[in-house]
Order: structure tokens, then sequence, then C-alpha cells
């Protein structure tokens, strides 16, 4: 059966002019750059993603028969789960939003970055807004129109990944803290599951080589990069992504109706300590015997340096658990402090998480898990 859909969409894809590998490095032309297209304009729309687990509401999907892309409609978009060897479980719905993200993040960074702005904001899809402080190189202005449109093309879209794949982190440190975002139930059984930290990742990715590949639209270049980084992990059936999740159930989670499914293991690592992430992958797994998960090195805002230029980078987040994580951050709690800088404050809240996980907080945690419960 597999076969069968993996030559459907050879066809589909030659008919299209193929999927290959675009080349990382190939600069877009002003008259032919992406980041200019008006649908960036606004936000991508917002998913709903999924439990890694064979629960009520879980869609375990077919690889090779996702649907189109879309950046602002449904259509025919399908979201749910797929497994694969080299990476374990996916959320699509994760690749997908963090793919459009970094995109719009990207365009929004290009066109500050095109009229020199020092300081620029975006808001998260949390409300959390986002500041931006740049500081540029001494010789920016000296330089030719061409020279800065094509550096400001290659730092936004390096800085639209970094940016999408913090705010994916974020929105994991908010789940933990209770965030509601239909204002009802808690999202803290999904916090840091196995498997969304490499789906942001691998999304962000994703969206970083659609946005170079000006041969297709945005929306076609995504469901092409999509289909060809589940065929690079060995991706598997529907039925195997369901088996698999089975394999584990009593061990990595407990329960069958969200929200009252309990999350065993959970995956805090974001790529702090050594800059990289290694997927959760299941032993045994049909298929997938003998393979083991690698590493994936995860976005940072170094490479600005190469180009002479230094950025701060805050998050103010005007959520209503903005007390709580200030207070992993600040002890003092007579201070009023409104900003989380990520690159040096997520290694406390993530530390202070740990701790909560360890146990040593866990009536604490207990609460978020059902807060509506113990307040309605």
């Amino acid at each position: 059966m597999k076969l069968q859909g993996r030559l459907f969409i050879l066809i589909l894809a030659l008919a299209a002019g193929g999927c290959q590998q675009q080349q990382q490095q190939v600069t877009a032309p002003t008259s032919n750059n992406r980041l200019l297209e008006e649908q960036f304009n606004n936000p991508p729309k917002i998913r709903r993603g999924s439990y890694a687990t064979p629960t009520v509401g879980t869609l375990f999907l077919d690889p090779f028969n996702l649907g189109p892309h879309s950046y602002r409609f449904e259509f025919h978009e399908k979201n749910g789960i797929v497994y694969t060897c080299k990476a374990g479980h996916v959320d699509i719905s994760h690749v997908r939003e963090a793919a459009d993200w970094t995109a719009y993040l990207a365009a929004v960074t290009y066109k500050h970055l095109n009229n020199g702005d020092p300081e620029f904001s975006f808001t998260l899809k949390e409300g959390s807004v986002c500041l931006i402080h740049l500081t540029y190189p001494d010789n920016w202005q000296g330089l030719s129109g061409e020279d800065k449109e094509r550096i400001a093309f290659e730092l936004a879209v390096n800085l639209g990944r970094y940016f999408a794949y913090t705010a994916g982190s974020w929105h994991e440190i908010l789940t933990w803290c209770g965030y509601k975002s239909k204002g009802v139930f808690p999202e803290f059984p999904s916090a840091f599951s196995w498997e969304d930290t490499f789906s942001n990742l691998l999304g962000s990715d994703i969206g970083v080589e659609a946005l170079r590949d000006t041969k297709r639209t945005y929306d076609e270049a995504v469901a092409c990069a999509i289909d060809k980084a589940l065929e690079n992990l060995d991706d598997q059936p529907a039925e195997v992504a369901r088996q698999a999740a089975e394999k584990v159930r009593g061990l990595w989670f407990t329960g069958e109706f969200p929200p009252f499914v309990d999350m065993k293991k959970r995956d805090f690592n974001i790529g702090l300590d050594n800059g990289s992430i290694t997927p959760s992958v299941i032993d045994s797994v049909c298929g997938c015997e003998g393979v083991k998960a690698q590493p994936y090195s995860v976005p940072n805002s170094r490479f600005l340096a190469e180009y002479g230029f230094s950025m701060k980078f805050e998050i103010e987040p005007r959520v209503w658990e903005e007390g709580e994580i200030m207070s992993f951050v600040y002890r003092d709690k007579k201070s009023k402090h409104q900003y989380i800088e990520p690159d040096k404050d997520f290694t406390t809240i993530m530390s202070e998480i740990k701790r909560e996980k360890q146990g040593l907080l866990s009536a604490h945690t207990y609460s978020k898990s059902h807060s509506f419960w113990l307040h309605h």
C-alpha cells in the first residue's frame, strides 16, 4: 500500500517539476523575493495539534496522503500524527505551523531590515509580544542597494527560523504553566510531549526551504518539502504510527480522554545544552528495527556576527501565566520585571520546569493539569 502511495506521489511530483533538493545558500533576487509576498503581511492561521497517543481525538496519518498545504485557509490540508523510523512521532500540525511562522517572521524581519529600523516587534499566537533590538554594522549605510537586499534576505530567513523555533519552545513553556488557548481547558498534558520539539524544529527547517524555493508557490513548496523530509526520515503508514504509540501505553502516557491524558514522558531538551536535540524513537517498531535517532542542530542567532550585526531579543509574556514564569527567573518578587530574554532566561526557566517534573512541586504541578476542575 505504501509503495503504491509513493508511486502516486512520484508521478505527481514529476508532473509538477519534481522535489529536487534546493541549495541552502542560493539567494533570491529582489524581483523574485518570496518575503515580499502579500500573504505574509498577516500571521498564519492557528492549527490544532495532536497528542501522539492512541487516545480519543488523535488522527494517525499516512505520510503519502497529507493533502495540500495552505498558509491562510484549510482547503484539504490534513493534520495529525505520522511515525518515522529516524525521528519517531511527528505532529504534522506543528510542522506546518512552524513552517508558516518561519515565513511570516522572516517577512516581518526583512521589511524592517530594509528600512534600517533599529527596533521592531511582533505578536505571537498566544498574545506574547517579541521585541527586537538590532545593532547594524558601521558600514551598513555605505553598502549598495543590491548588497543590502542580499544580506537582508539571508538574515531575515535565518532569523525567521530562529524566531519560529523559539516561539515553539515558548509555547511549550506557557502550556507547562497552565496556558489555555481556548480559555477553558489547560494544555498542561501536552507540554513538552515527546514529539513537539522535533516537530517544531522540522517545521522551521521546512519553512526556510520553502522560502528559497522560487520554482513553486509557497504552499506547494511547503507540501513538497514536508513529503521529502518525511521520506528522508523513513516515514511509516498510519497503522504503524498507531501501533508504535500503543507500545508505550502505561510507560510514556496513561489515560484515554484529553485533557485527562497523563504524559509520563516529557522531552525538556530544546537545545540549550549543546545546541542540538535528539528525537524520541520507540524501540522495536515494525519496519524500523535497529534504527537509532540522531541529534539535530537547533537554530540560534550567532550567525548575525558574521555580518557585523548584534541583537537583543525579549519576550513580553502578556498571558495570565506571566507571574509564574517571571517567578522562575526573578526570585525577588518585589521587583517588577516585564521581559524574558530567551538566550539567557530559557535556561533558568527550563531548570525550574525540570525540578517540577522531578516531583519537588508535585502538588503545584497537579493543580495545573486539573485547574479547570479545581476552579469551576
